[in-house]
């Protein structure tokens, strides 16, 4: 009869709940939680996961509270019971009676984490774009399961995810010496599949997965359109994760623009989603100068930002450059000079679509680049910090306009076109001694084609 009362009362608070959330939402949430017990003083519920338990808590507590018992303080009074802990448990008596030696084969025979030694978090350059992932990842190297879990990182192709990846590998194994690690790819986790149920051992694959300690697995959007595989991932992701055993996961998107169920792409944004950005331009001459002195070459500053100023996209792309460059240098045995890196580098140089630049664009980015206000800038005081950053406008403005100098100098408060040529002879110049302007000029430039 108090069964019978608490499905009542449960049934009663799920019709309220159909009209406060979507038909998905309701299928994939609520519809799998199921009456156990209940009491004047509280109901026991069954849920799949503690993903549902804890969606349940932080969505509906208040709805919960008008129809079921709380106690003094508001809070409804339930007890849940998680049904893979259940699992869990019979997986376990199944394997206490396996023979010990069938477990060593089944299992450690499988065991072989495979960590690409120059990817560690002291080879990882840092910078404003990585700086709080790479603190993400040390934090989950350091507490596996404890931190943030699941970690998923994500960014743009050869932007670091794979060596971040690698990187708590590595740290993780350092600190504990027995700690079970598995590191692969999507790709290789499917194949891993296949290969299980071509040879029959699907259970072993699963004894496997859901005894490491930690799970690294790089591109999942691989995993898009493939249902089965899927669910896999998905089944052996929560064993773990209600293990507090650690999961991190790499992407090229963040969680919600992947074609994966609702289900998968909530257990990812459960824990901490994190972005690997594209590094700037300080970061990628570091990154230059770091892995050409582990090549044993040497690439004066000047160089190192010319390369970074061409080469933007990836940290791949400057890994390669280097390695293409080391070659190169090493055959000729020349001095690496700007002449050699054109020649050598050139059909790796990147070009970003210009979007149609005006002068008030080219205004409003040198104001920002020398803090001084726009007005100034159209004006006609002469002092320093005003003319000259008037002139690297009009520098900017003849470089990258294709209009009359008569009507670009008009659009300086007036000024002529001598004056804007002289501006611009005068900048060009100085940029061939002066590293401080290039720069200033370059990032300039960058802020316009953004």
């Amino acid at each position: 009869m108090l069964l019978k009362n608490g499905n009542n009362i449960w049934n009663e608070f799920l019709t309220f709940i159909k009209d406060k959330c979507s038909q998905a939402e309701f299928q994939n949430w609520i519809a799998p939680i199921n009456v156990v017990e209940n009491d004047e003083d509280d109901i026991t519920l069954e849920v799949p996961n503690i993903f549902v338990q804890q969606y349940l808590i932080d969505n509906y507590k208040n709805e919960l509270s008008s129809f079921l018992p709380v106690d003094k303080h508001g809070k409804p009074l339930i007890h849940f019971i998680i049904t893979e802990q259940k699992l869990e448990k019979i997986e376990k008596n199944i394997e206490n009676n396996i023979d010990e030696e069938d477990r060593s084969t089944s299992v450690e025979s499988r065991f072989n984490t495979k960590l690409n030694e120059n990817y560690t978090f002291a080879d990882f350059i840092e910078g404003p774009s990585n700086q709080f992932v790479k603190s993400a990842a040390i934090g989950v190297a350091t507490r596996p399961g404890k931190s943030y879990n699941p970690l998923f990182i994500y960014g743009g192709v050869g932007l670091g995810k794979t060596h971040l990846l690698h990187s708590i590998g590595h740290h993780a194994a350092q600190k504990k010496k027995k700690i079970r690690i598995q590191c692969i790819t999507t790709e290789q986790f499917i194949n891993d599949l296949v290969d299980s149920l071509r040879n029959k051992s699907v259970d072993q694959m699963k004894r496997f997965y859901r005894t490491l300690d930690i799970l690294l697995v790089d591109d999942i959007q691989f995993l898009q359109n493939r249902l089965n595989f899927e669910e896999e991932f998905c089944n052996t992701f929560e064993s773990l994760i209600n293990q507090h055993k650690q999961v991190v996961i790499t992407s090229d998107k963040p969680p919600s623009q992947l074609k994966l169920s609702e289900r998968l792409i909530a257990r990812m944004e459960w824990g901490l989603v994190a972005n690997v950005g594209v590094p700037d331009l300080e970061t990628r001459v570091a990154i230059i100068q770091y892995k050409a002195e582990k090549k044993g070459i040497r690439i004066p500053s000047k160089i190192a930002f010319f390369i970074a100023e061409h080469i933007f996209n990836n940290v791949r792309q400057l890994e390669g450059a280097i390695n293409r460059l080391s070659a190169y240098s090493s055959s000729l045995q020349n001095e690496i000079t700007e002449d050699i890196v054109e020649k050598s580098l050139s059909e790796m140089f990147q070009y970003v679509p210009q979007k149609k630049i005006t002068v008030e664009n080219i205004l409003k980015s040198v104001s920002s680049m020398f803090n001084v206000r726009v007005q100034d800038l159209r004006g006609d005081s002469r002092t320093k910090d005003i003319a000259f950053p008037r002139q690297v406008a009009m520098y900017l403005a003849k470089e990258l306009i294709h209009e009359s100098l008569i009507k670009l100098a008009s659009s300086f408060g007036g000024k002529t076109h001598s004056t804007l040529l002289h501006s611009w002879g005068k900048i060009r110049d100085q940029m061939k001694k002066d590293e401080l302007l290039r720069r200033q000029v370059q990032m300039t430039k960058q802020n316009l084609e953004k």
